[in-house]
């Protein structure tokens, strides 16, 4: 290794000790023959005293150069003890000085900067203090989810990226296929159908940190690509979904946050929360750190859409309606009822989730309902109701939304400040300028003129 400490590492018990030091030049202040470094990394900032003889080899190094130093740990003077510095006990006695590499003048200020130059130069937007707080919070969060579901028997299984394209839902990103011309892959919206396969494969207890890709218009809160924590079960009902996520919430906010969660959490049906708020989204908070977490309960299993002359699901077309309301599906559907759940937090949905249909019988109902035909959902869909006819066991499960959860606990207005390389408002990556033009001998092998 090159460096034997972080930068945020030294205490006053290593007075004394020759180390070696790695990072990059928050600044350079010369003082006649003596100068001062201060050295960065993600871990904090120590000062270098630097001694005559290196001033006058090094008489100025620019901001956000990497250097490496080797000297010896000092311990300061009680009355120059810097408080407001972790390691603020000591200085660094520089011996030895190594530009690894000089550094130009950045191009950004990230207080400064607007959101299209941070983003332009995100490798240098991510150096910032917020951003490295922002991402540290994340990587704790993934953490605490991991060890919460891991006591709790889940399984962390993977799913295809590469997917089929499906009806209903957002629009696909479609990848086209060189070995089977005019055919396409989709990239997932979820791994929504992959998981209840894997009930039906005896895998009761499962989990993912979830890649999702959707092609829809961006807001603050939104992103072509984003992370959600996907969960499924088997043999369950609502009333453990509920609680499964009341105790994983509760451990998260209190080992990333510290701050003690209320359990249980509040409820309201759709019905009553749009009464009562006009909205199924209702911020319940006092205050960004006033954290109030709300349950909507009983959604419409179906919404009319107008333009289309049909009904759409309101969640999505796997979701088991309330037993006491299938035998309106063909001749009511308005009045269906189904057993879907949003939790909501602070007037933002962090995720959505349902008990399964698993019956062949029940599936082919609600794609009747919804206008699929019997063609249509075999070509889509039939591996699915093959299933359902091999032992396919109750199941349900929710998706939350990582992105906008950790954007939330951080108090930052955009999950693009959660993202170490998001796209912009118009779906584009400005550091990457992506999309972009292909060759054409890319499209030919493709297939696409």
């Amino acid at each position: 290794m090159l460096r034997t400490h972080t930068c945020g590492e030294l205490r006053k018990t290593h007075s004394g000790k020759k180390v070696a030091l790695c990072g990059w030049v928050e600044a350079h202040r010369v003082q006649g023959k003596l100068s001062f470094i201060l050295l960065k990394d993600r871990y904090g900032i120590t000062q270098i005293f630097v001694n005559p003889s290196l001033t006058k080899e090094f008489p100025h190094i620019s901001n956000d150069s990497v250097i490496k130093v080797i000297g010896e740990v000092k311990a300061r003077p009680e009355n120059q003890i810097k408080k407001d510095m972790d390691t603020g006990e000591i200085e660094l006695s520089a011996d030895n000085i190594e530009i690894l590499n000089k550094a130009e003048e950045i191009p950004l200020d990230p207080k400064t900067s607007s959101e299209e130059t941070r983003l332009k130069y995100r490798y240098l937007d991510l150096r910032s203090k917020n951003m490295q707080r922002n991402l540290i919070l994340r990587h704790k969060v993934i953490n605490s989810i991991h060890r919460f579901l891991d006591e709790k028997n889940f399984l962390n299984i993977e799913t295809p990226i590469l997917a089929k394209s499906t009806p209903e839902g957002a629009r696909d990103y479609l990848v086209p296929s060189r070995k089977f011309p005019k055919k396409f892959y989709a990239l997932p919206q979820s791994p929504q159908i992959f998981k209840q396969l894997l009930m039906v494969s005896g895998y009761d207890k499962y989990y993912q940190i979830a890649r999702c890709m959707r092609d829809e218009d961006l807001r603050s809160d939104r992103q072509p690509e984003f992370t959600q924590l996907d969960m499924e079960m088997s043999f369950v009902e609502e009333e453990d979904i509920y609680d499964l996520c009341e105790e994983l919430m509760k451990a998260i906010f209190k080992e990333v946050l510290n701050i003690d969660l209320k359990l249980p959490f509040q409820r309201l049906t759709y019905e009553e929360s749009i009464k009562k708020y006009k909205t199924d989204k209702p911020n319940l908070s006092k205050s960004k750190d006033d954290f109030q977490f709300l349950w909507v309960t009983d959604f419409p299993l179906f919404e009319y859409k107008e333009e289309e002359k049909r009904y759409v699901s309101e969640h999505h077309p796997f979701t088991a309606p309330k037993n006491e309301h299938i035998n309106l599906i063909e001749k009511s559907p308005e009045k269906v009822m189904s057993t879907s759940y949003d939790l909501v937090l602070n007037g933002f949905e962090m995720g959505s989730g349902s008990i399964r249909i698993n019956t062949p019988d029940l599936q082919k109902k609600i794609f009747k309902a919804l206008k699929i035909s019997d063609a249509e959902a075999e070509e889509k869909f039939g591996y699915l109701l093959d299933s359902m006819k091999y032992g396919a066991p109750p199941m349900g499960g929710i998706a939350l939304g990582l992105d906008r959860l950790t954007a939330l606990m951080a108090g930052e207005e955009s999950i693009r400040e959660m993202i170490a390389f998001p796209k912009n408002k118009d779906a584009k990556d400005l550091m990457l300028d992506s999309p972009s033009e292909v060759s054409k001998e890319q499209l030919k092998e493709l297939g696409i003129k």
